[in-house]
């Protein structure tokens, strides 16, 4: 990836998920993908050897990197002198970024594991409030069931919890001789940038309850995916219980979620 004096390259680890990005007209590109609105800092997860990062830091914006592993972080800190105060050495999934971001706003950038990509999103949709932005690289069928509308036969949980809080768009396709080592499909990237108005008019915790249960079984009728809620023999004669959740579009899942909660 450089050619920087006495720096060996970074081994990628398999336990970790880690396939280098090393064409730095993706990394531009990918970095190009911010619309570097309304915050000023900026989070890249996994930053690897920085092929990413370099593009950033020439960006208006305060970049910080968030790195589980040891070797990449020692190659970051030797050859990213300006970027040393600002890389965290923790496990996203697990770390309070109040400690570095203190509430302020921050967008999340990465060519994410493919391993762990699902839970980077929910952790984002968990820090909404805190996150007007997000783009990176997953595999290319998780970014594209993140952006798919209903009707789609990947549209599902992550389709509609994420879009009920942002405009989810997916930008383009990488192909994987651009890695290395290349992983073995197509990886997609996409944005998500954040409503204007994403509160919602339902209780927020309770739309992910119908959402995950309506889900876990998408073969079968609202009707039925949804018993456990105690449906009321009014309530159930409502059309919207005959269909199957990949039918319902995000405003449906939040009407359907009001209906529940009015259930008496």
């Amino acid at each position: 990836m450089s050619n920087k004096p006495n720096n060996h390259q970074v081994k990628a680890k398999k336990h970790l998920g880690q396939h280098f990005l090393n064409d730095e007209t993706v990394a531009e590109k990918i970095a190009d993908t911010l619309l570097l609105k309304d915050y000023k800092n900026v989070l890249e997860i996994g930053p690897g050897m920085g092929v990413l990062t370099k593009y950033l830091l020439k960006k208006d914006c305060t970049t910080y990197v968030i790195e589980i592993d040891t070797e990449s972080v020692e190659y970051l800190q030797a050859n990213y002198l300006n970027l040393a105060p600002r890389i965290i050495e923790k496990d996203f999934l697990k770390y309070d970024l109040n400690e570095v971001f203190n509430q302020e706003p921050f967008a999340i950038i990465g060519n994410f594991p493919y391993n762990i990509s699902t839970q980077i999103v929910f952790k984002t949709l968990e820090m909404r409030d805190q996150i007007p932005e997000f783009s990176g690289m997953f595999q290319k069928e998780v970014a594209q069931r993140i952006c798919s509308k209903e009707g789609s036969k990947v549209y599902g949980i992550l389709s509609v919890l994420a879009q009920a809080f942002y405009d989810a768009e997916y930008l383009f396709t990488v192909p994987p001789n651009v890695f290395n080592p290349p992983p073995k499909v197509d990886s997609g990237v996409l944005r998500l940038t954040r409503k204007a108005d994403y509160s919602l008019p339902c209780d927020e915790k309770f739309f992910f309850k119908v959402v995950k249960a309506a889900f876990q079984q998408r073969r079968k009728t609202l009707r039925n995916s949804l018993k456990t809620f105690n449906l009321s023999d009014n309530l159930k004669a409502n059309s919207i219980f005959g269909k199957r959740p990949e039918q319902l579009s995000v405003q449906a899942f939040i009407e359907l979620t009001q209906l529940l909660e009015n259930d008496a």
